[in-house]
């Protein structure tokens, strides 16, 4: 009889770090809970590290607190990476099939995707995370479907490739080891939380996630099931705060309780205001993206809003005027409180729990490329 296996989801955000450790069961479908816990971060700024000492003593603290509650050893985590390095770009290659019936097979398919990948621009000092076949052509035609078993001479593919600073990883996957944990993956945080928030009916109609974070904005566009576009932009609920105890002069500590309602009434529409014009900034960098890919207006699913920024009053209403676009606040099925879905999202991508059927999302590729083909 198989035994439980423990997943521990790590996400080491600018204000907050996030361990979720779960129990897998052979049979179930979602994992079981052991210990979700949660410290201030330090020494991290737009999700990348800026104090390698602090962010280690933080992840240390926070390593050691998950183990007392789950009561049992980390050996190992899944981690997330965000912050503004984090990007995606789709490039094209090409190749000869290279059977003597031009037969497509698995391996003409690989190569393709390798040539589109010999074909991108600006890789130095970065590590790609995510290959993403998005559509394949056979002799200049678009392929519906997979191309293995096709005939003819000539197959392209146009992928989706996920990357970040080499230096931002190797930062963090530090850190974790001085804490005595390994890092067994590496994945794009919008990636994983969408495991956890959106389903296979959204994904496959058409959406963004995205999450408004403290130093960062970060979304992700998904059409057909899969995922298109990757962005991180640099303003985040922090610049609201900011802006709020600049406007009033108040405290930052009085500025953050105002922003997520507190009372104020007697400045309330200023307040109004300073939110609304932070909130606009943000929304004209996600509609000029969509414009740029050819999807404003045009995803049935509209936008889900997460991250601490997605809890200001009226987002959702703000977003959907923003966009012209359905607009949601997401909300995670097996938690309450959705800062901790990336987290979660990890052990559930790790898990192996039918992720097709419950939160509709292929299994990501794990830092290869000929895994991708888990996508097709």
């Amino acid at each position: 009889m198989k035994r439980a296996s423990i997943i521990t989801g790590i996400d080491v955000g600018t204000s907050a770090i996030r361990v979720v450790v779960a129990s897998i069961e052979p049979g179930k479908v979602l994992p079981t809970i052991l210990a979700m816990v949660q410290k201030e971060s330090r020494g991290l700024r737009h999700g990348y590290v800026t104090n390698s000492e602090e962010a280690g003593a933080s992840i240390s603290e926070v390593i050691s607190q998950a183990e007392r509650t789950a009561k049992v050893k980390l050996k190992g985590a899944i981690l997330s990476i965000g912050g503004i390095s984090l990007s995606g770009t789709c490039s094209d290659g090409s190749v000869a099939v290279s059977r003597a019936d031009s037969e497509i097979n698995n391996l003409d398919v690989t190569r393709a995707i390798n040539a589109s990948e010999a074909n991108l621009r600006d890789t130095l000092n970065r590590r790609i995370l995510h290959s993403i076949p998005q559509y394949f052509k056979l002799d200049g035609k678009k392929i519906i479907g997979r191309p293995q078993g096709l005939k003819g001479t000539v197959l392209e593919a146009r992928t989706l490739f996920i990357s970040c600073l080499s230096q931002h990883i190797d930062d963090l996957e530090e850190a974790l080891d001085n804490a005595g944990v390994k890092v067994e993956e590496v994945v794009a945080a919008p990636l994983a939380e969408s495991f956890a928030v959106l389903s296979k009916l959204q994904k496959t109609a058409g959406c963004v996630l995205a999450n408004i974070g403290a130093e960062t904005v970060s979304i992700a566009v998904f059409e057909d099931g899969i995922p298109v576009s990757l962005q991180v932009f640099p303003i985040g609920s922090t610049d609201i705060t900011n802006d709020i105890a600049l406007g009033l002069k108040v405290s930052l500590e009085e500025a953050e309780k105002i922003k997520r309602g507190g009372e104020h009434n007697a400045m309330r529409k200023r307040v109004d205001e300073i939110i609304d014009a932070r909130l606009s900034d943000i929304f004209e960098l996600i509609e000029a993206h969509l414009k740029k890919i050819g999807r404003n207006g045009l995803l049935p699913a509209g936008i889900v809003l997460t991250g601490g920024g997605a809890e200001i009053d009226e987002a959702d209403t703000f977003a959907k005027s923003a966009l012209k676009l359905p607009a949601s606040i997401a909300r995670p099925r097996e938690l309450k409180d959705p800062s901790w879905s990336l987290a979660y999202g990890l052990c559930l991508m790790a898990g192996n729990t039918e992720p097709e059927e419950t939160l509709g999302i292929h299994k990501l590729a794990r830092q290869t490329t000929s895994s991708v083909l888990g996508f097709l």
